[in-house]
């Protein structure tokens, strides 16, 4: 019956005959190879076996690679045309895995050089594949004739060939630039366009030499439209580089952006696409210089072709997000294709418009999505969505309309991706828009009845625990939640009984029925849901409110990996004092979700730990790892790593010595984790250290050097610092220089030319030590008490000072900079800044290393005379974190 059904298959077209093809009955059918005569057909047929079974990701091991390669060689005395191009993809396909491939060169190499032309391409291909470092000497004479061959396949085969050798012996091909620069000249436009991609990655390194390439090629119109596409890509980079480096945001200043107008009347649709698509994508674009790339992509709209109408409507879609007051003018247009017969064009069309509409044209719009909206994928649904948030932040007066539409999307079909891109638009328009509070948890709770996604679910009812206890009735969300503890599994359960224990917290009125509903969840099946329910009914019962906004409102936000670790450490090693719980590292995760918390110890049953948790964590724990094995010393620092910087670059990232630093502070030592790459391939370095010049205050306590370091290679240079004792001391900027020995040596072997090197050295940018690198952002759910609670707490002290932010010219931009100069988590929202606004209030909560809790509140006000002028008020519990706060900032 299952030949009978297998045959009915290959009959119908649908089968797939090499389905259950195995392994080493197909090596076995390849002794037919070394038959006398050769069978043409049989051993075509056995070949594509073997290429199918390899790129099925079938492991073959070394013997059975050669022994098939070795058996398919004989087949080069076949003139069978299909069975010698199968032959030539069989090399490829087994030089990485074969042993001594080489030995098919000279045959290679006769068929490259031969009069068939129907080889010699795919023949130079096989033969660069096989190729190393010790042989391009052998064939490069026949490269460069291959290189500028008349036959435009055999050109553009050796050229790509060539790219691809780049990655191994970068040098060698440098020597081919003559022969590739007469290539860029073919009148073959593949030739053209393949000759110009590896003549700009021979170059790319020195900008000097691409500044001229370009120079020379912007002169003159290329005949192959992808190389004119390639080589718009080329100024693009080229112009956003050199004005990075001059610090002009204005495009229409550089020559080059000329040249990027002029491509806009090219004569092949193609160019000019890719010209309108690089002119939007330029950074800071202004409207004025988005206005001739804006205006081709409008005509683009009406193009016959759908591909045009496809790329033009797409790439106004993204200018909209940007710029919409540009796009405005094509309005007009995108109403015509919202009844394009291809739905991903309408679909497109209308978010469009929806970014670019008025208020008045909501409803209307909505209308026109809501008769096609069920016809189209879940990409692009979410696309709609992602509009429809836009919207809703853009018109708040709208929610309604909105939050309706977004609720009947969520009872349709869909993906997690599709359903929690929803929930994310609803969630958003609740936090940023209070009067939509009511409607937006009411259409969540009627999707978690039915909700099929266990993390969706999950961070919905985070939101009910966080949202509901505020909300003008709170009672009426018990029932939601509770139905979860009846229905759901064990993750959903053990969420549900955390939110019930905020409103227990939170709502008094409450909280003798959440008790009960606690009582009952201490009998479920699962651990986790029982440890969580009897957690919180024993800290309600005890009705200590400091227990309560400790422990359920503003749940722990510690490192769970180093925490564990600490503990562990403190019962191997037990000292008479208590443990200090200030020495163990915030989470890297700012989010208050208890839920997310356990995730971090171990995963639910049922459920599976989010994979952007579990990405931070692996982060921190890999740092702290990566310094215990480098420095065992850490073990004997007091406290553990508090804190681990993002990567700062002390160098340019082309220089032939590549060093960044991430700084990672502890209690009261810093150590600097200085990454060394070396880029040059003709040098050995040794004894490689990095020499700072020590700030006052400062003691160096250790350096460890590298030992050796090879062409390619990255190590790091690890320096243990101990902080002065006065905090005000610890902010400061230090000099550094590389100090090493060289070894000149062999490019391809990497071996020293002597042993007897020279000493050399190599200048450093300085590196900042600032107060963010000892600042960890935690999580304030509840500020604004806190901030209160800190006014009349005769252990917290408070400074408050005055500073005119002159160089800041808005709002927005002095929030920005606020956070990341203090390196402290806003809180209340207070980041989220209705644009127009004149003065705003920034509220900032944080932990200097030490466990020293911090609260900023930042007054501002913007005019045109003197710029943004801010208040700032600084709460914590030690003064001269207070002071250091302060002064840092005058």
């Amino acid at each position: 019956m299952a030949f009978k059904r297998d045959k009915k298959e290959e009959e119908e077209g649908t089968g797939n005959p090499f389905q259950n093809l195995d392994k080493t009955a197909v090596l076995q059918e390849a002794r037919t190879f070394n038959d006398t005569p050769v069978n043409p057909k049989k051993c075509t047929h056995i070949l594509t076996k073997i290429l199918y079974l390899i790129n099925q990701g079938e492991q073959l091991g070394t013997q059975e690679a050669t022994d098939a390669f070795f058996a398919m060689t004989k087949l080069f005395q076949s003139k069978d045309v299909i069975l010698r191009r199968m032959v030539y993809l069989g090399i490829k396909e087994l030089s990485n895995i074969a042993e001594d491939v080489i030995i098919v060169t000279s045959s290679l190499t006769k068929d490259m050089t031969g009069k068939e032309d129907l080889y010699r391409a795919a023949a130079i291909r096989a033969l660069c594949s096989i190729t190393d470092t010790t042989m391009i000497q052998a064939i490069e004479r026949y490269m460069k004739q291959a290189i500028v061959d008349r036959n435009s396949a055999v050109s553009s085969a050796a050229v790509v060939s060539i790219f691809h050798m780049t990655k191994h012996s970068p040098d060698l091909v440098k020597r081919w630039v003559n022969e590739v620069q007469e290539a860029l000249n073919s009148e073959n436009v593949m030739v053209q366009y393949h000759a110009l991609g590896l003549l700009y990655h021979i170059r790319k390194s020195d900008q000097l030499a691409v500044t001229k390439l370009v120079a020379k090629l912007t002169k003159f119109t290329m005949k192959s439209p992808y190389a004119t596409c390639m080589l718009i890509r080329i100024v693009c980079k080229l112009i956003e580089d050199q004005n990075a480096a001059s610090g002009d945001t204005n495009w229409s200043n550089s020559p080059l952006f000329d040249y990027l107008e002029t491509c806009l009347r090219h004569k092949s649709e193609t160019v000019v696409y890719e010209a309108a698509h690089a002119i939007v994508n330029l950074r800071r674009t202004s409207a004025r210089e988005l206005a001739p790339a804006v205006s081709v992509l409008q005509l683009f709209c009406s193009s016959p072709k759908p591909v045009l109408r496809f790329a033009a409507v797409r790439t106004l879609n993204k200018v909209a997000i940007t710029h919409p007051s540009a796009v405005t003018a094509c309005n007009l247009d995108l109403e015509n294709m919202i009844s394009d017969s291809n739905r991903s064009i309408a679909t497109l069309a209308i978010t469009t418009l929806l970014k670019t509409g008025s208020e008045s044209s909501v409803d209307r719009l909505m209308k026109q999505i809501a008769t096609f909206v069920s016809e189209i994928s879940d990409e692009f649904k979410i696309v709609v969505v992602e509009a429809i948030r836009a919207l809703c932040l853009k018109f708040p007066r709208k929610h309604a309309v909105l939050m309706n539409f977004l609720s009947a999307m969520l009872r349709d079909e869909g993906g997690l991706e599709y359903k929690a891109s929803i929930a994310d638009t609803i969630i958003t328009i609740i936090e940023e828009n209070p009067e939509a509070k009511e409607t937006g948890l009411a259409h969540l709770c009627e999707f978690i009845e039915d909700c099929e996604h266990t993390s969706l679910a999950v961070r919905i009812l985070h939101l009910l625990g966080k949202e509901g206890p505020r909300a003008k009735q709170p009672s009426k969300y018990i029932r939601f939640i509770y139905n979860r503890v009846i229905l759901e599994n064990a993750t959903v359960r053990a969420a549900a009984v955390t939110a019930m224990a905020q409103f227990g917290a939170l709502c008094p009125q409450l909280l003798d029925n959440v008790q009960v509903l606690l009582a009952r969840c201490q009998m479920d099946g699962d651990d986790e849901v029982r440890d969580r329910a009897t957690y919180y009914h024993s800290i309600l019962a005890s009705q200590n409110k400091q227990l309560i906004q400790d422990y359920i409102i503003e749940p722990l936000m510690v490192s769970i990996p180093s925490l564990e670790r600490a503990l562990h450490a403190y019962n191997l090693h037990p000292s008479p004092t208590p443990f200090d719980m200030s020495s163990i590292p915030l989470s890297t995760i700012t989010t208050s979700d208890p839920t997310e918390m356990a995730d971090r110890l171990r995963t639910p049953s049922g459920g599976v730990a989010s994979e952007p948790t579990a990405q931070a964590t692996a982060r921190v724990e890999s740092y702290y790892e990566k310094l215990s094995a480098a420095l065992p010393e850490i073990a004997n620092l007091p406290g553990t790593l508090f804190k681990s910087a993002a990567p700062v670059m002390l160098t340019e990232s082309e220089t032939e010595y590549v060093v960044r630093c991430i700084k990672h502070s502890f209690q009261s030592h810093l150590i600097l984790q200085l990454e060394v790459s070396n880029t040059l391939s003709d040098q050995l370095l040794e004894n490689v250290t990095v020499q700072l010049e020590i700030p006052e205050g400062y003691e160096l306590i250790k350096e460890t050097p590298i030992p050796r370091l090879a062409y390619n290679e990255t190590q790091s240079v690890y320096i243990i610092l101990q902080y002065p004792p006065s905090l005000a001391d610890s902010v400061t900027s230090v000099g550094a220089v590389l100090k090493f020995s060289v070894k000149d040596c062999d490019p391809t072997t990497g071996q020293p030319d002597s042993d007897e090197g020279y000493d050399d050295e190599y200048m450093l940018e300085d590196l900042e030590i600032s107060l963010s690198d000892q600042m960890a952002k935690v999580n304030k759910p509840n500020f604004l008490a806190l901030w209160e609670e800190a006014e009349t707490d005769e252990s917290m002290n408070e400074m408050e000072d005055t500073f005119c932010l002159s160089k800041m010219e808005s709002i927005q931009e002095a929030v920005a900079s606020i956070v990341n100069f203090l390196g402290m988590q806003p809180a209340e929202r207070s980041d989220k800044i209705v644009a127009g606004k004149s003065s705003h209030t920034l509220y900032l909560a944080g932990v200097f290393r030490g466990g020293i809790d911090v609260l900023v509140r930042s007054k501002l006000a913007v005019s045109a005379d003197t710029g943004v002028t801010m208040q700032l008020t600084v709460r914590s519990t030690s003064e001269d974190v207070c002071e250091l706060i302060t002064s840092t900032i005058g």
